[in-house]
């Protein structure tokens, strides 16, 4: 699948050294993308801004009044679409939240070498647009089509291969009722920025976030699996990297702790003074619904159940507070979230080569200062 042509550009997956640090290309590629700030956890929608945004190769340049969405292969009707047809739904708005199927991968040993995120990389939008079984609909998919693309706009080279960013879904999930994949033109009730798909993006809730196609341009609905490069090379969960691995799906379940009191400016360390503190945050889970969140003040030895506002959107985070009687010293805060088919993040993480749906429990340092300090 490699193009010599490319060689000397895309190397190919590797594993950092054990004493290997963070190199110039990963430098540049988390100075291009960034993470949510973790305070930002306050927000029941995270504003634009500060959700988490991965970009694969540019931010293709993209004109609202010109841009077609096609709708084709093995259907009855082909479709073109401008923004403003798809405006001409019935629009549809869901909360959904979205996480890197790479988050944590900076904390793995070895590291696999790519996009080098702590655990900061996820957000929660309200995402307006016409239901993708819509359009399937009234584009009438054929009896023998299986599977439907989705082509975004950007393009590029990875490991050797020129590429559109294309990826698919099977029809039963292309056409599911719950979840109900969005062809998605808004966010938070203004127009998608360039940096989240403008004017056109798929929005797959439950699923890691390398499904939810940005600047999309086309479906096309096949009669035999999608075996592109980010469906069949990437995102797959592999020890060896000549085996072919399971697929990258839906997100495992994880709880994010809103850092409690003030921190230090290099180490990100948190400070409190003595006395109860709220700790919060949110838990979510792609598989199934959240249902515990427990914390723990010492490392992960002991644990305490929190409570969970009620789930208001199916698809989106949970909120969760616990109290803390912090006293002088130093302590390691943690969460960790329960999903109602009885996953829990563990405490100890499954490694893979591509450093893939990561969830290990969050661990917050804190030194708690003396009284009267």
């Amino acid at each position: 699948m490699d193009d010599p042509n490319f060689a000397h550009v895309s190397a190919a997956s590797r594993l950092a050294d054990p004493a290997e640090g963070i190199g110039m290309d990963e430098l540049g590629l988390a100075a291009r993308n960034h993470a949510l700030p973790l305070e930002a956890l306050r927000y029941d929608v995270t504003p634009p801004g500060l959700h988490y945004v991965l970009v694969h190769f540019d931010i293709p340049p993209a004109d609202a009044a010109t841009w077609r969405l096609t709708v084709g292969g093995k259907v009855r009707t082909p479709l073109e679409l401008s923004v403003d047809d798809l405006r001409r739904y019935p629009a549809v708005t869901h909360r959904v939240t979205m996480e890197c199927a790479g988050n944590g991968r900076a904390g793995l040993t070895p590291r696999p070498v790519s996009q080098p995120w702590l655990n900061e990389a996820v957000g929660t939008a309200d995402w307006t647009g016409v239901p993708l079984r819509t359009l399937l609909r009234e584009a009438g998919v054929e009896p023998e089509a299986v599977e439907a693309v989705f082509t975004g706009a950007d393009h590029g080279v990875e490991r050797g291969v020129e590429q559109d960013y294309q990826r698919s879904l099977t029809v039963a999930d292309a056409t599911a009722e719950d979840p109900e994949v969005l062809v998605a033109y808004a966010m938070n009730g203004a127009p998608l920025p360039p940096q989240h798909g403008h004017p056109v993006r798929l929005v797959v809730p439950g699923w890691y976030g390398m499904a939810h196609v940005k600047w999309l341009r086309d479906i096309t609905l096949t009669d035999t699996p999608f075996t592109g490069f980010q469906q069949a090379v990437a995102y797959r969960i592999r020890q060896e990297p000549d085996e072919p691995g399971e697929p990258v799906t839906r997100i495992a379940p994880r709880a994010l702790m809103v850092p409690p009191g003030f921190p230090d400016f290099m180490t990100r360390t948190r400070v409190v003074r003595p006395g109860p503190q709220r700790l919060e945050g949110r838990a979510w889970s792609g598989r199934a619904p959240v249902a515990g969140v427990e914390t723990s003040t010492d490392g992960g030895r002991t644990w305490h159940a929190a409570e969970m506002d009620d789930a208001g959107h199916p698809w989106a985070w949970r909120h969760w507070h616990a109290t803390w009687d912090a006293t002088p010293g130093h302590h390691v805060l943690s969460v960790r979230a329960t999903d109602a088919e009885g996953h829990t993040q563990p405490l100890e993480q499954p490694w893979n080569r591509g450093g893939f749906a990561n969830n290990l429990v969050q661990h917050v340092p804190v030194v708690c200062l003396a009284a009267g300090a």
